[in-house]
This record gives structure tokens, C-alpha cells and sequence, in this order.
């Protein structure tokens, strides 16, 4: 503005009066001290704000919410299994209705048990399968219907899993090493003949893996061995009370108390476990039947929310099982258990059995044991 002014007068000369410096002008030092204070003074504060928006102008979720998976485990599917696979009694006495094998003596079912456990690892395929379908018949003939239903079909299910991933697995994948010996078009010689039966060491293929007869061997006996334990254990339980199974194991394990072992903490450990599996399915089941009845909805729940819903589930059943030990244990102080089992005394006893039961369970005990050994040299 002031050289348009002046663009007129170039030789006039314009004086402007002094005016002094101001006072923190004067001394520069003084000026760096304030700005090297102010600069400490100041402290700097991180601030994270979640905004939220909707896309019709309502406040909604947060949007990093949105990005989180909902119901990801399926929960609601899970408490309901679980719930409904402990509905039925597993591993528990069904006193009604009565049965041939409630009447049969437990030292005969014990006796029953440890061949069945052994037959199927010593005997060959016919057997393998025919005690499976003996247990299978046995299990509907014996056990009500939606007992046997829930429990064949999960067994059954186990097996064939089991089946299957080791006979394609044992020797699926064929070898990729090479015969070490030459041909017989480079040797000379005259080629083995093929087998006058039809053998073939491979007996299917699917894809590049394939069933051979090791694996075939392999699959059957770990099935047949697995559903065996399994049924077997099952019905031995459904039909035999807890004394009875311990009185079972103290006569056969007597003898053994003439070299140290201590024969009466065993038993009341067995007894002790058999009566408190009961206890495990039943807490199980109550605790995963509360969770579904308080009809949560999971598809508000994030992913750590329903972590937490599980942790807390399994966390209710140790405590609830832990009261149930301490009430257990308190039973046990008051009728006067101080710790010694030989002191204490347990009344078990073998309960009623029929005499015609016993001699044909132990009949067919003696042939399954006959028909499994012989098998082993006469083609049946």
C-alpha cells in the first residue's frame, strides 16, 4: 500500500518514529527457556473413539462389530446334541424290564467280557463278523428300544469311521519304489505263473488309494474290536448292578492279595467309579438342558461372547461334580469310613441268578471259545 502512495513522490522522504523493541524481543535466551518449557508441558494423549452408523440414519453396531463372526460354532446345535445324546441311560443299571442275562451270574459276564476282548485280535474275519452281529442281536433282543437305537447307531457310526480311514490308510498308497530285479524279458526267464485261484493282493482301488488285504485285515479287526468293547461293556452294565460287578472282580481277583495287591482299594475304587458315571451324564445333561432353555440368542453374540458361554458350561460341570465328590465323601466319614478299606467293611454280594441261565450262558461260552479256536485250521 505505502509504495503505491509514494509512487508519485520519488524524492520524498519519509521518516517514521522510533518505537522501542518489545520486551521479549530483548533477550533472545529468555525466549528459547519459554519455548523449551511449553514444549514439556505438553503431553500428548491417544484417543481411539468408535463411531457407529447406519446406513438409514440410526445408530446401529459398531461397524468393527459387524466384521465379527456370529454363531460361528454353532451352539445351539452342540447343547442340543448334547443334551440329547445323554437322554438315554449310558453305562447304567435299567433294572425293568427283566431279562435272560439279569439273571445270569456276574462271574459268567466277567468271564464273558475278557473273551470278547480277546477273540476278535486272535481270530480270523468269519469270527470277527460274527460276534459283531451276535452283539448287535443281543443288544435289541436285551436292551429297550430307545436305548439300543441311540447306542448301536453311535457305535456303528464310530466303527465305520474307523474302518474306513484304516483300510485305505494301513497300505492305501501304493509303493513307489521299484523291483530291485531285472524283468524276465531282460533275464531270460520264464515269468511266474498267475495263482489257479484268482488271488489278488488288491482288492479295491479308489482314486490313488486302495484296499489291500493287509488293510482289509487291519480295518476289520480294529472295528470289530472296537465295537465289541464297546456293546459288550454296555450290556454287561445295563444288566448288572455295581456289587455285583465288584463282587465279580474281588472272587477273581483274590488270589492276588497273596503278593501285595491291595485287593479291597481296588474294589471300592470300582465301586466307587460305577456309581458315579451316573453322576457325570447326569450333571452333562442338566447343565447343557439349563443353557438351552434360557433360549439365548446367539446370533447377537460375538465369537469371544460364545467362547465364554462354552468355558462357563464346562467350568459348572467340574463344580457341580466336585460337590458331588464332597457330598460322596462326607457319606462315606459318617457310616464310618476312616480310610482303611480292610477295616471297612462293603457288603457285596452276587445276587440271584438262575441255575438254567448260568449253564447255557456258560454252554455257549464254551462253544464261542471252541468254534473261535478251531477256525484257525478248518475253513468254515
Amino acid at each position: 500500500m505505502y509504495p503505491k502512495l509514494l509512487s508519485p513522490y520519488p524524492k520524498l522522504l519519509v521518516v517514521f518514529p522510533y518505537l522501542p523493541p518489545p520486551p521479549f524481543f530483548r533477550n533472545p535466551s529468555k525466549i528459547l527457556n519459554l519455548r523449551l518449557q511449553h514444549r514439556h508441558s505438553i503431553k500428548l494423549k491417544l484417543q481411539i473413539k468408535c463411531t457407529s452408523s447406519s446406513n438409514n440414519g440410526v445408530e446401529g453396531n459398531n461397524n468393527w462389530e459387524k466384521w465379527m463372526p456370529r454363531n460361528f460354532f454353532a451352539a445351539e446345535k452342540v447343547f442340543g446334541a448334547i443334551s440329547g445324546a445323554t437322554s438315554s441311560p449310558i453305562a447304567q443299571y435299567i433294572s425293568s424290564p427283566t431279562t435272560f442275562l439279569h439273571s445270569v451270574d456276574p462271574r459268567i459276564k466277567m468271564a464273558w467280557l475278557l473273551t470278547l476282548v480277546i477273540l476278535p485280535a486272535k481270530s480270523d474275519l468269519t469270527m470277527r463278523v460274527g460276534v459283531v452281529i451276535y452283539l448287535a442281536l443281543l443288544s435289541i433282543w436285551i436292551q429297550p428300544t430307545e436305548v439300543w437305537k441311540d447306542q448301536l447307531g453311535r457305535v456303528t457310526l464310530l466303527c465305520g469311521i474307523l474302518f474306513v480311514l484304516l483300510g485305505f490308510g494301513t497300505d492305501g498308497a501304493p509303493s513307489l519304489l521299484s523291483s530291485r530285479s531285472p524283468p524276465s524279458s531282460v533275464t531270460g526267464l520264464s515269468a511266474f505263473p498267475p495263482s489257479l485261484k484268482g488271488y489278488r493282493y488288491v482288492i479295491m482301488k479308489l482314486g490313488p488309494l486302495q484296499l489291500t488285504r493287509k488293510g482289509l485285515s487291519t480295518a476289520t479287526t480294529a472295528a470289530c474290536l472296537t465295537f465289541t468293547i464297546f456293546q459288550s461293556a454296555s450290556l454287561c452294565l445295563t444288566t448288572t448292578m455295581p456289587e455285583q460287578l465288584a463282587f465279580a472282580l474281588e472272587w477273581f481277583i483274590r488270589p492276588l492279595a497273596n503278593l501285595g495287591v491291595p485287593v479291597s482299594e481296588v474294589i471300592l475304587t470300582l465301586l466307587l467309579s460305577l456309581r458315579f458315571i451316573s453322576l457325570v451324564f447326569d450333571e452333562v445333561r442338566n447343565v447343557a438342558l439349563g443353557i438351552v432353555s434360557r433360549r439365548i440368542k446367539w446370533e447377537q453374540l460375538t465369537t469371544l461372547e460364545t467362547i465364554d458361554v462354552f468355558f462357563t458350561y464346562i467350568r459348572r460341570i467340574f463344580k457341580n461334580i466336585y460337590s458331588h465328590a464332597a457330598q460322596i465323601t462326607q457319606a462315606m466319614i459318617v457310616r464310618g469310613f476312616r480310610g482303611d478299606c480292610n477295616s471297612h467293611q462293603v457288603l457285596l454280594s452276587a445276587g440271584s441268578s438262575t441255575k438254567m441261565a448260568n449253564i447255557i450262558s456258560f454252554s455257549c461260552l464254551i462253544g464261542l471259545i471252541c468254534a473261535a479256536t478251531l477256525s484257525r485250521y478248518v475253513y468254515l
